[in-house]
C-alpha cells in the first residue's frame, strides 16, 4: 500500500466519522424540535376566566350608566391620543374587568339644525381594572386629505367637547377581546391606536404575573406617534420578562438611533422569527385592517396553532383565516339565500365572507356599526323571515326579533331589514 492510499484511507475514515457525528446531531435536533413543535400544537387551552366582575363580587350594570370624566391627559407628542379618567357619578363600586375588553357609549352629537343626535361608539380600555376609574385612550381621527371625507366624528366630540366634568353615559366592560391568566408566554403585536387594549393587558398582566414572559411590537410611523412611550419604558426597565420592541416604518433620524428596542421597519412574520425563541406562545394582535390581514394568515401559514391567535381589527377588516378540517358531507349552508329588504337585494350566502355584517358591507350594504364584536348593539337589524346562528353569545342583547349582524350567521334563508 502506497503512502497516498493510506492517506486516502485515513482521509476517508476522518470524513466518515464526521459525517456521522453530524447525522446523530442533526437527528437529535430534529427529535427535539418535533417534540416541541408537538407539545405547541397539542398544549391544552388555560381554562376559561370566570368574568371579572363575578370574580371579585361587583356585579356589572346593564343599560347605560352616567361616568363624570375626572380627568384628560395627552398621551403622544403629536397631541392625537388623549386618555379620558372616568369615575361613576353614583359614587358605587366599579366592577373591575377583563384586559383588552372595551366601554360602549352613547354620545350626544350636536347638529347643524341645533338639536343633538345620539351616536355609540366603543373605545378600549387602556388600563388595568382599578378601584375607583376606568380609563380610554382615543385618538382623533381627521379628515384624509384629499378624500372629501369628513373626520372621525366620536373621536373630534371626546377631544374638542368632552372636559373635565363632562358626564357620560356608558355601558359595562364587554368585549371576547381579552389575555388569560394562565402562565403561557404571550406576544402583543400593536399597530397605531391599536396599542389601548394592549397596554391594558401589560398593566394588568405585569402587575400581578410579573414572572410571565411577555413581548410587545408596537408599529407606529415614527416616534411622534407613540402613546405612553415613557409608561413602556419603564415596565421594561422594571420587569426582566418584558420585551419592547418598538418598530417605525417611517422613522425620523432621532427614532432608529441604535437602542436595543428600536427597529426599522414595519411588523411582519420574518421580524418575529428573528426576534422570538421557539416557544408555545399566544398572539394577541390589535390594530388598523391592513395589519391585520396580513399578520393574522402569516402567523398560521408560520405554523402558530389557530386557537393560540387572538385578535381584534379596527374597522371592516376581513381576515382569512385557514379553513378549519370539514367532513366530504355537502355544507349545512349551501343554497343559503340572504335577503336586504330595504336595499332590494338578494344574495347567496357566502360562509367566507365572515358575519352577516361582513357580507353586507361586501355587498355593498350599508349597516350601522360600532364595536364589531356584539357589545354595543349599533348593528341590531330586525329579522324578517328565517333564523340565525351567533359565533359567540353577544354581550348585548338584542330585542326580540332582531339579531347582532357583527357576530352572528344565517341558520337558514332570511330576510333582514337592511
Amino acid at each position: 500500500m502506497t503512502s497516498l492510499t493510506l492517506l486516502l484511507w485515513i482521509a476517508l475514515g476522518i470524513g466518515l466519522q464526521i459525517a456521522v457525528y453530524l447525522g446523530i446531531g442533526f437527528w437529535r435536533h430534529w427529535r427535539g424540535y418535533q417534540d416541541l413543535r408537538s407539545r405547541v400544537t397539542d398544549l391544552p387551552e388555560p381554562p376559561a376566566a370566570p368574568p371579572a366582575a363575578e370574580a371579585a363580587g361587583v356585579p356589572a350594570w346593564t343599560g347605560y350608566r352616567n361616568f363624570r370624566v375626572a380627568r384628560k391627559e395627552i398621551e403622544d407628542a403629536a397631541l392625537s391620543v388623549c386618555s379620558f379618567y372616568l369615575v361613576p357619578e353614583d359614587g358605587q363600586p366599579l366592577p373591575p374587568f377583563l384586559p383588552g375588553q372595551f366601554l360602549t357609549f352613547r354620545l350626544d352629537l350636536p347638529t347643524a339644525a341645533g338639536g343633538t343626535e345620539a351616536l355609540v361608539r366603543c373605545y378600549s380600555l387602556s388600563d388595568g381594572p382599578r378601584a375607583d376609574y376606568y380609563r380610554v385612550s382615543v385618538k382623533r381621527v381627521p379628515a384624509p386629505p384629499g378624500s372629501g371625507l369628513a373626520a372621525g366624528r366620536s373621536s373630534n366630540f371626546f377631544h374638542d367637547r368632552v372636559t373635565v366634568g363632562s358626564v357620560l353615559p356608558v355601558r359595562a366592560p364587554a368585549g371576547h377581546f381579552h389575555i388569560d391568566r394562565s402562565d403561557a408566554p404571550a406576544v402583543l403585536i400593536g399597530g397605531g391606536i391599536g396599542i389601548t387594549p394592549l397596554l391594558s393587558m401589560l398593566d394588568a398582566c405585569l402587575a400581578t404575573q410579573p414572572q410571565r414572559e411577555f413581548w410587545l411590537f408596537y408599529g407606529v410611523r415614527h416616534g411622534g406617534e407613540l402613546v405612553m412611550a415613557e409608561h413602556l419604558a419603564a415596565l421594561a426597565e422594571a420587569h426582566a420578562n418584558f420585551h419592547l420592541r418598538l418598530c417605525f416604518s417611517a422613522p425620523r433620524p432621532s427614532d432608529v438611533d441604535g437602542r436595543e428596542e428600536r427597529r426599522h421597519g414595519r411588523i411582519d412574520v420574518r421580524l418575529l422569527r428573528q426576534e422570538l425563541p421557539l416557544k408555545p406562545y399566544h398572539f394577541y394582535l390589535c390594530g388598523p385592517g391592513p395589519m391585520m390581514e396580513s399578520l393574522v394568515p402569516a402567523l398560521e401559514d408560520w405554523g402558530v396553532p389557530a386557537a393560540h391567535i387572538h385578535y381584534e381589527a379596527f374597522g371592516p377588516a376581513s381576515i382569512k383565516r385557514r379553513p378549519a378540517a370539514v367532513p366530504a358531507a355537502a355544507p349545512a349552508d349551501a343554497g343559503i339565500v340572504v335577503g336586504f329588504a330595504r336595499s332590494g337585494k338578494e344574495l347567496a350566502w357566502q360562509p367566507a365572507a365572515g358575519s352577516l355584517l361582513e357580507f353586507a358591507e361586501a355587498s355593498g350594504i350599508a349597516v350601522n356599526s360600532g364595536c364589531r364584536a356584539g357589545g354595543c348593539g349599533s348593528c341590531q337589524t330586525t329579522i324578517k323571515s328565517g333564523e340565525v346562528a351567533y359565533r359567540q353569545p353577544p354581550d348585548f342583547d338584542p330585542e326580540p326579533g332582531t339579531c347582532l349582524l357583527c357576530v352572528c350567521t344565517p341558520k337558514t334563508s332570511i330576510t333582514l331589514e337592511a
